[in-house]
């Protein structure tokens, strides 16, 4: 049975995720530093750093959110790069264009409203496509990343940032603890949203990280898949080649 944030709501899963976000999208970016002590923004950095050697001119951004991840992109890309970023939620979109507008970023990168399953772009067509804490949110994992696949070019890169779970004691219990009895109660004190702090744990825990998503990588096409745990395994990254 699928992870839902609200579970007597019978809309699906892609509903509800956009609903939530929709939400929780005012307060977003303060939680994400605040409920990580800011590690978040080391998090990105180091997803990004991925990309430095490729310099992509094409990027997409999956469930990109309010931009920091497309943003933080910029930093590994070519100097005319331009960046896509594409969110099933809007509330989180608007976020997302104030920050580009303020940066001076807006003819930089391009945030679109769309279904990451299915993505109105062509074949073969971004040099790199990222995705940072969004791909456990896919209604469908595998066609999602499928979708990714299908618009990356060949010989293009993926780098995915996703939360990841530690398995080393005690951290596993501090991080079971925190993540399961002290982020809910903060999130939904500051969001004023009651399940969406709530997900967040039990998506997590759902997700099939480590070497079970790196096997998904494999069926869905991609090559050489590889993993790289942070912060004794809190968040991972993934990255594979088409």
């Amino acid at each position: 049975m699928a992870v839902v944030p609200y579970k007597d709501d019978t809309a699906g899963k892609k509903s509800q995720v956009a609903h939530m976000f929709n939400s929780i999208a005012g307060k977003y970016d303060f939680l994400n530093h605040f409920l990580s002590a800011g590690t978040d923004i080391y998090w990105r950095r180091k997803a990004v750093s991925e990309l430095k050697a490729l310099r992509p001119a094409r990027i997409l951004d999956i469930a990109t959110g309010t931009a920091d991840f497309a943003i933080e992109t910029l930093r590994a890309a070519s100097a005319d790069a331009q960046v896509t970023g594409v969110d099933i939620s809007e509330g989180m979109l608007a976020v997302g264009r104030r920050k580009l507008q303020d940066k001076g970023l807006t003819h930089r990168i391009q945030l679109e409203q769309g279904d990451s399953e299915n993505l109105p772009y062509p074949d073969d067509h971004f040099d790199a496509v990222t995705a940072s804490f969004g791909v456990r949110n896919f209604e469908n994992l595998s066609k999602g990343l499928t979708e990714m696949r299908r618009v990356l070019r060949p010989g293009g890169k993926l780098v995915i940032l996703e939360f990841s779970k530690p398995t080393a004691f005690p951290l596993k219990q501090a991080y079971n603890f925190y993540f399961q009895r002290v982020l809910p109660v903060f999130g939904k004190m500051i969001s004023k949203d009651n399940s969406a702090y709530t997900y967040l744990p039990e998506s997590v825990q759902a997700f099939p990280d480590g070497p079970d998503f790196l096997a998904i990588l494999r069926e869905v096409g991609f090559n050489n898949p590889a993993w790289q745990p942070l912060t004794f395994g809190i968040s991972s990254i993934y990255t594979a080649h088409k």
